[in-house]
């Protein structure tokens, strides 16, 4: 059984595919939408349930809804009185609950375990219920608790005005008519707006000059009815002279034309148009299909205000106005997805409708609503998990306004994504990607979000995802962070300063040392699905010096935009040569840097020579990139590389660094 709590506003449900968004609306539906089908097919049963379990009971699908007491809300209100019959908790905030059930009846259990217990595997099982016993379930809606089985009253369920727009449908056959039935409903509630809604006039008068219009209406229509009679006198006679030979006048009964025209009936010589500036008019049927999706959602919202107004339907009204929108970036650029949002908000505010329920896989959509207003599904292993991630966030409250800073359109794809690696710089999400297709991983294919925070702010992201505290989304979750070794002298006043791999604890008693801590904060193991991944903490310092230190003469990676190009090729030269230490020495340019690398090399003693090679073409790269053009030139070199893997004899072997190979490996585990 899965709980899921909903806003009392908007809740946009988001979620990688096959998450479960889809089946949530169904659910809402089938609970609150009164005139939609209520029969279940047998692909609706959950179909991970075990072959004891189904010899055991028939299946059943049981949806149940609760309602809570709004803020401010009245007790003499029609919320309360709708629900009344279906009351679980008296006192306030009072609580009551509808609850859908698709079942098989009791009389028909016999025969069911009879016929299942013959099954030898579940799909013949499965087969046993679509073909004997599907059509014979039957559904009921429940109100109050279902240990009573009291079915709820239809015209309680009828107050509901559950209006569903799935993400396919057919706009121009739902409204851009006055022969449509939604659009004419909607035009005869806001015929004479200007009178009805004028607070300076009693009721009684508004009726009377309403009244008034609609009799000068009607004895115009007369008019023309009378002018085209007129007009038809001498065509009439023809006509109705073929009707006396066929006999048709029989018994004295002669047929003639005649008739009146109300405004509802001329409701269908009227055709939606788009005006321009211009003056240009094309019918909204040129229209694109996004446009008129927004037009039908503003249709569609004006009837939900004429199905809630009382003084227009009495006590017809509906009382819960609830609007379900599936994927409206189906149909709908970005920009306009910004406004739609917008659009639903302030339909909300003004009472329009009580509650919005948006499924989406649009980031442009999450990145313009609150955290607050997001429901998060998560499908691993067959099992749905929620997130809440307005919820999960320290009381302090910094971290959760980091974050909702942060989620622009494509910074909140960690949110879809089935698993997601957090890394600090633009580098790592340029590169990520395509070291993993040297892996022969495809991290799109796993639904794996690369996603760059910006610097080593991992920790305002982690609380989303901690899957041992509650309301979180549980996904896998990699931090790839620099190891960045400091040193600081051991003086009065001394500071941090960056230092090399092989100078870091070579002289503890001059300098103290530190590296990244972060690095060493989850380890494998130690968390359920949060691992950091760093480098080696005595050869490792960045995401850069590690791809050299890897591929040491690989001159593939030396970009153009690089400083130092020549003398970093001849370094890579001396290596793939077994040059000795003095060539790298001499061919070091003259400069304080380049004396501090070759002095703390050969100071070192823990290194192998060959470590030491590694280390100054790596420290002499990193000193000569720049970090964003370079990574967009590298990740263009690395790619075309790996194209002709299979193709040319000019590929050139490229080793990831072990971080990100074993990064890699766990999250796709």
């Amino acid at each position: 059984m899965k709980e899921i709590e909903f806003n009392d506003g908007v809740n946009v449900i988001i979620g990688h595919n096959n998450a479960g968004k889809s089946n949530l609306i169904k659910a809402l539906a089938l609970v609150l939408d009164f005139q939609g089908t209520k029969r279940l097919d047998v692909d609706d049963f959950n179909k991970y349930i075990s072959l004891e379990d189904l010899k055991a009971n028939p299946p059943k699908v049981s949806i149940c809804i609760s309602i809570n007491q709004s803020v401010g809300e009245d007790l003499n209100s029609d919320d309360l009185v709708t629900v009344g019959n279906w009351l679980t908790k008296l006192e306030e905030p009072y609580e009551a609950s509808i609850t859908y059930e698709f079942f098989l009846p009791e009389k028909e259990k016999a025969d069911y375990l009879e016929a299942i217990n013959t099954a030898t595997d579940l799909n013949i099982a499965w087969k046993i219920i679509m073909h004997d016993f599907i059509r014979l379930y039957v559904y009921k809606i429940w109100g109050g608790s279902t240990t009573t089985r009291t079915v709820a009253d239809s015209e309680s369920l009828q107050k509901f005005d559950f209006q569903f727009l799935d993400a396919i449908r057919d706009v121009e056959r739902d409204m851009l008519t006055g022969k449509n039935t939604l659009l004419r409903s909607v035009l005869d509630f806001f015929m004479d707006y200007e009178i009805k809604c004028n607070t300076g006039k009693s009721e009684e008068d508004k009726k009377v000059e309403i009244k008034t219009k609609r009799q000068e209406f009607s004895n115009n229509a007369d008019s023309l009815i009378l002018d085209l009679q007129r007009r038809m006198k001498e065509g009439k006679e023809q006509i109705l002279s073929y009707a006396k030979d066929t006999g048709a006048s029989f018994n004295n009964a002669i047929p003639n034309f005649e008739g009146s025209i109300s405004e509802v009936e001329m409701f269908s010589a009227l055709k939606l148009i788009v005006e321009y500036e211009s003056g240009l008019k094309i019918p909204a049927t040129r229209n694109g299909l996004g446009y008129n999706n927004l037009i039908f959602i503003s249709l569609l919202l004006s009837k939900m205000q004429v199905n809630s107004d009382g003084k227009y339907l009495g006590s017809n009204a509906k009382v819960f106005p609830i609007l379900a929108i599936e994927e409206p970036e189906a149909h709908l650029h970005p920009a306009m997805q910004y406004q739609f949002l917008r659009f639903l908000k302030k339909n909300k505010l003004e009472k329009k409708v009580r509650q919005i329920f948006v499924s989406t896989h649009s980031t442009h959509i999450t990145s313009s609503v609150s955290l607050d207003e997001m429901i998060c599904l998560h499908n691993e292993a067959e099992e749905t998990t929620v997130g809440y991630p307005g919820k999960v966030f320290p009381s302090d409250g910094k971290s959760k306004k980091y974050v909702q800073r942060f989620l622009d359109a494509t910074k909140s794809d960690m949110l879809f994504a089935q698993k997601v690696i957090l890394v600090e710089g633009l580098a790592e999400q340029l590169l990520i990607s395509i070291l993993a297709r040297y892996l022969s991983v495809s991290l799109d294919g796993k639904h794996i979000a690369v996603i760059n925070v910006g610097g080593r702010f991992f920790d305002h992201f982690l609380h989303l995802f901690d899957s041992q505290k509650p309301d979180t989304l549980n996904k896998k979750i990699v931090c790839l962070t620099d190891r960045d070794p400091e040193r600081k002298k051991r003086i009065a006043g001394g500071s941090y300063t960056k230092c090399y791999p092989f100078e870091y604890n070579q002289d503890s008693t001059t300098y103290e040392y530190k590296n990244n801590a972060s690095a060493d904060k989850y380890p494998v193991t130690t968390h359920p699905n949060i691992v950091f991944f760093s480098q080696s903490i005595d050869k490792g310092k960045t995401f850069e010096y590690d791809l050299i230190l890897h591929n040491p003469s690989l001159e593939l990676l030396i970009t153009d935009s690089m400083s130092n190009k020549e003398e970093i090729k001849e370094l890579m030269f001396f290596y793939k040569n077994n040059k000795p230490m003095s060539d790298y020495a001499i061919k070091l340019r003259d400069s304080d840097e380049n004396k501090r690398i070759i002095d703390s090399i050969n100071a070192n003693t823990s290194f192998t020579e060959d470590d030491k090679f590694r280390a100054i073409i790596a420290s002499r790269y990193l000193n000569s990139v720049g970090k964003g053009e370079n990574a967009l030139e590298l990740a263009c070199v690395l790619e075309e590389n790996l194209n002709k893997k299979d193709e040319e004899s000019d590929y050139q072997e490229f080793i990831v660094p072990d971080y990100i190979k074993q990064a890699i490996e766990w999250i796709c585990q």
